[in-house]
């Protein structure tokens, strides 16, 4: 130090020294291809899985753990992956479409348009289902089932952003037995969604995403699974003394899709009707064996581009409705698809390699208990036969306005008013409102109705006007709005249940997150549904989908 202070050619000549040391280092650098930073791969898994459960209440994770088997799939990955327990769903109405739309997009049937399995469209003046479109024909099969396509849904998906981000490299397919569970999560640009036809029992498609069947296709329609499937039979995993959280076979408020009690004979379904096999966990099989098909022979996480492929299983929600979630078919059917989803899991372990996929898994919505199991328990709740009451409410309206079928519709817990036939008319809206809103606050199982317009000066709790707020798209929503009260649900029969409201019951759903890029633990923080495009968004290093509302869960990511 002395040197450099005060001996001046001592210090020039160090200042020289370290010149020439960095001239050296330049060089050295500079003679490093350019390419090598350049090539330097994003880090990115070679698959991500998604898997939706149609109807699975969260509570399922834990209800039946203790049955769950150790290879399966739920205790690997509670107890490897991660969990978000607090996972609710921001919207209403809780249906099918609108979950499965919103788990890929990340945005909400406000933004997505996907307002619900069906809808009353004001320009169209008809309903609407979710992915018709008359402009494509069915592939696969001669019957009307595969006029399909994501034509409905005005956002993009997790999937849309990954074929953007690998400038369509990456493979995206969508599978289920029903369209809207195979199309909407794949998106606009997938490579292919498939679903099942129960006209024929084949899987099919839709000229949107090819003009014939790939012949690997065509080859696993050719087995005939599901006379298999109906020639086995369904009939408890375990002896029916150890289904303890269930309530007796056979009880008289559950729908009786194949006659009464366990053990099930469907043999006599073959070549008759193929769709009984949805309501079965077979099911939950036929869609395993064909994913599995589709990522071997479409060469899924064969390469170093992430491809993805989006599986909804659809037989939960078909048992689910008939048989209730107290029910033995219920707990069988989760117990048997804890080991497909296990049997799962071995399959990408061994085709695209331990940790090297991402794999979550999450549900488009929960259910209602049955209404007659509540009072049976002595707990409240009831059905609202909402047939008898559209009928009974138009009927009042014609005796006082003179004009039939004022009420066009009640999709989604909402009345949508012939507001053409009240203008022709020259009958002051609120009028026909104002009664309409006397003969609803009549009925025991409704809490309150109002008219939409007013949705945010109405006295209500922030959470139910903010999941509300959320689904309102204006041409596809209605006049006024119902909120049923806790335990009830619209009906259309004396049997079974349904979903779609905002309870907890309804909203409460898993998100759990395993393989590639995840941490191991739980967050008890509340997280939604939209979080989930937001988070893998993060985890591939892509844009968010182009509607995405949600916000990327820090937690689950190494």
């Amino acid at each position: 130090m002395d040197l450099l202070i005060h001996d001046g050619k001592q210090n020039l000549t160090f200042a020289k020294m370290i010149s020439m040391q960095r001239l050296k280092l330049f060089c050295l650098f500079a003679l490093i291809p350019f390419s090598v930073f350049a090539q330097q791969p994003i880090a990115r898994p070679k698959l991500v899985v998604g898997v939706v459960i149609d109807q699975m209440r969260w509570d399922y994770l834990y209800r039946y753990y203790d049955r769950y088997a150790p290879t399966g799939a739920f205790k690997r990955i509670l107890n490897q992956g991660y969990s978000c327990e607090n996972t609710m769903i921001p919207y209403a109405p809780t249906v099918t479409a609108c979950g499965h739309s919103t788990i890929y997009t990340g945005s909400v049937p406000a933004i997505s348009g996907i307002t619900g399995n069906f809808w009353w469209d004001s320009q169209l003046q008809r309903t609407v289902y979710c992915t018709e479109d008359k402009s494509v024909n069915t592939v696969g099969s001669s019957s009307s089932q595969g006029k399909m396509s994501p034509a409905n849904m005005f956002v993009n998906t997790i999937g849309d952003e990954l074929r953007l981000a690998t400038n369509f490299k990456g493979k995206v397919v969508g599978v289920a037995i029903k369209d809207r569970g195979g199309i909407l999560p794949a998106g606009h640009s997938a490579n292919a969604a498939y679903w099942y036809d129960n006209s024929t029992g084949a899987w099919i498609t839709s000229t949107y995403y090819m003009n014939e069947l790939p012949k690997w296709v065509s080859d696993f329609n050719g087995q005939k699974w599901v006379d298999k499937y109906y020639q086995q039979g369904w009939n408890l995993l375990y002896p029916s003394s150890t289904y303890m959280q269930s309530t007796a076979d056979d009880k008289s408020y559950e729908a009786k899709p194949f006659g009464t009690g366990f053990p099930y004979t469907l043999s006599q379904f073959i070549g008759k009707d193929y769709g009984k096999i949805a309501t079965t966990p077979m099911g939950n099989t036929l869609t395993s064996e064909f994913a599995k098909a589709a990522i071997s022979n479409e060469q899924l996480g064969a390469d170093a581009i992430t491809d993805m492929i989006t599986i909804s299983y659809s037989s939960p929600d078909y048992i689910g409705h008939s048989f209730g979630p107290n029910s033995m078919e219920e707990e069988d059917n989760y117990l048997r698809l804890d080991k497909e989803l296990g049997n799962l899991l071995d399959f990408l372990d061994a085709k695209v390699g331990k940790n090297q996929y991402t794999f979550f898994l999450s549900a488009d919505h929960g259910v209602a208990h049955i209404p007659e199991f509540l009072k049976e328990n002595k707990m409240p709740g009831g059905r609202l036969m909402m047939s008898d009451l559209m009928k009974n409410l138009n009927k009042s309206l014609n005796e006082v306005f003179a004009i039939p079928n004022m009420v066009l519709s009640d999709d989604n817990y909402q009345i949508h008013l012939n507001n053409r036939a009240i203008d022709s008319a020259k009958i002051e809206k609120k009028w026909v409102t104002g009664h309409i809103l006397q003969f609803l606050e009549k009925q025991p199982a409704i809490a309150r109705a109002f008219p939409l317009d007013q949705l945010n000066t109405v006295p209500l709790p922030a959470t139910i006007r903010t999941m509300l707020n959320n689904g309102y798209y204006p041409s596809r929503n209605g006049d006024i709005q119902m909120i049923l009260k806790p335990g009830y649900m619209d009906a259309w029969s004396n049997t079974g249940t349904t979903h779609g409201l905002w309870n907890p019951y309804d909203a409460h759903i898993p998100l759990l997150w395993y393989g590639w890029g995840i941490k191991q633990g739980k967050t008890n923080r509340e997280t939604y549904m939209t979080d989930i495009a937001a988070t893998l968004a993060a985890m591939l290093h892509i844009q968010m989908p182009n509607g995405c509302v949600g916000h990327t869960i820090p937690e689950v990511m190494k």
